[in-house]
């Protein structure tokens, strides 16, 4: 928007244009759809300079960027708003929250009684820290690998358990004589928010970035998130100060904020479309294809994915048949029953040279993956699987699993692709089981 316009003349300039006029425009901007001119040089009769815009708006411009990406918002996916809106505002629920439990915890330590030792204080905070450290690890060991596969899940199972967390800190001054086992068990609980809320904000991070920009979009989520910190403390602090004395107070407030945060994370979550093909999101856009013979965009997909873990969701009103719990993907060969082991010979016998994978259909069905395949095969055994599960037929369901991929599997990987979907690889957790088949054809010796 051009409110002022400033011209300055410089008749000195020296020229020869003849009749022809030259025009220079300045725009400014980070992005090529984002422009904004800011001054038009022209060169004749004397070279003048019109200067547009105004201040206010340069300024302006330059304070957005220090909390938004550069090219922003071609940048960026469309769900990058609304989540970081309610990121936000999850965000400073919690930091108003943690000045209430950090009173409470500082309290129960004995921070302004005269019984109490330094050197308590520090070995009671030194065991909180060290449960925290040994929990955070142990997580790492046990869901490290599954974290990416289910980044919106595992965000809100991460807020949780620091809402848990803050939790044990309010309550530890009621137990003095459990104090160091309550604190413990806030400390564990947050150890589980710390290495979940940062693997799935890495995922997240990268599925915002339209133009492999993930750490400019990480620096500018920083920057977002020390503003809600300074706010939310600021708030924190008087909220401290205005209950202090007053527990039912207190816990109304913190329980409120409490509801507030876990609203505002779901929603967070549930804006997110996310173009990552997991076990679940595989399931519903297959049988979806398979029914209707279109493919589901990832907003779509998005409204009908469970949010929550499986067996809460299962309880609302979503009713999709989930075909990827009847599935086990990677399954040690050693680990299946004499008839499973039977089926899987039969079937390596047919694909000896050629199968990058073996498909065993019980009562379950179990996958077993070739030590050479690759992410691509992956993602195709399991779509396979699918396909076969959602047969009904048990007697022919294999070969019409397979007729049906060598039919329409390369059509439906170009449709995923034709609407956003990434289609290299499967987001699993790590297969650390594979094999290998071979077979060897007796040579018959001839006199």
């Amino acid at each position: 928007m051009e409110d002022s316009t400033a011209r300055e003349l410089i008749p000195s300039w020296d020229g020869n244009s003849g009749d022809r006029t030259l025009i220079i425009e300045e725009w400014n901007g980070s992005s090529s759809a984002e422009l904004s001119r800011t001054a038009i040089i022209t060169a004749a009769p004397s070279l003048s300079i019109q200067r547009s815009g105004n201040r206010f708006g340069h300024v302006w411009r330059r304070v957005l960027e220090a909390f938004v990406p550069e090219g922003f918002p071609s940048s960026v996916t469309p769900d990058y708003v609304p989540f970081q809106v309610w990121d936000s505002l999850q965000g400073l629920s919690t930091y108003i929250r943690t000045m209430l439990s950090t009173q409470a915890l500082l309290s129960a330590i004995g921070v302004g009684e005269k019984s109490a030792t330094v050197l308590g204080a520090t070995f009671q905070w030194f065991l909180r820290d060290l449960t925290g450290m040994v929990g955070g690890i142990l997580f790492t060991f046990y869901q490290g690998s599954n974290l990416d596969s289910n980044a919106k899940m595992w965000r809100l199972v991460a807020d949780l358990m620091n809402d848990l967390g803050m939790l044990m800190d309010l309550v530890s001054p009621l137990y003095p004589s459990a104090f160091v086992f309550v604190v413990c068990l806030g400390s564990l609980s947050r150890s589980f928010t710390g290495v979940a809320s940062g693997a799935t904000r890495a995922a997240l991070t990268q599925h915002f970035a339209l133009q492999n920009n993930a750490a400019d979009i990480s620096a500018k989520e920083g920057s977002q998130e020390t503003v809600a910190t300074m706010i939310g403390m600021a708030l924190g602090m008087l909220l401290a100060r205005v209950t202090i004395g007053h527990p039912l107070v207190i816990w109304f407030s913190f329980l409120s904020l409490t509801i507030f945060h876990m609203y505002a994370n779901y929603k967070a979550v549930q804006c997110l479309a996310l173009t990552s093909l997991n076990v679940e999101r595989s399931s519903i856009v297959l049988q979806h294809f398979m029914e209707t013979g279109q493919v589901l965009s990832p907003a779509q997909v998005s409204k009908l994915e469970h949010i929550l873990p499986t067996w809460i969701s299962s309880w609302g009103l979503k009713k999709v048949k989930l075909l990827h719990t009847q599935i086990k993907l990677g399954v040690r060969v050693s680990s299946l029953r004499q008839q499973e082991m039977m089926i899987l010979l039969r079937t390596a016998e047919s694909h000896c040279y050629k199968g990058k994978y073996l498909i065993v259909r019980n009562e379950d069905i179990s996958i077993v993956m070739h030590k050479s395949a690759t992410a691509a095969d992956v993602l195709q055994s399991f779509l396979h699987a699918l396909v076969e599960a959602y047969q009904i037929n048990d007697d022919s369901a294999h070969s019409e699993s397979q007729t049906w991929m060598d039919k329409n599997y390369e059509v439906f990987l170009l449709e995923l692709k034709s609407l956003g979907w990434k289609t290299e690889h499967l987001l699993t957790p790590s297969i650390i089981w594979r094999a290998d088949w071979i077979c060897s054809s007796v040579d018959k010796k001839t006199s």
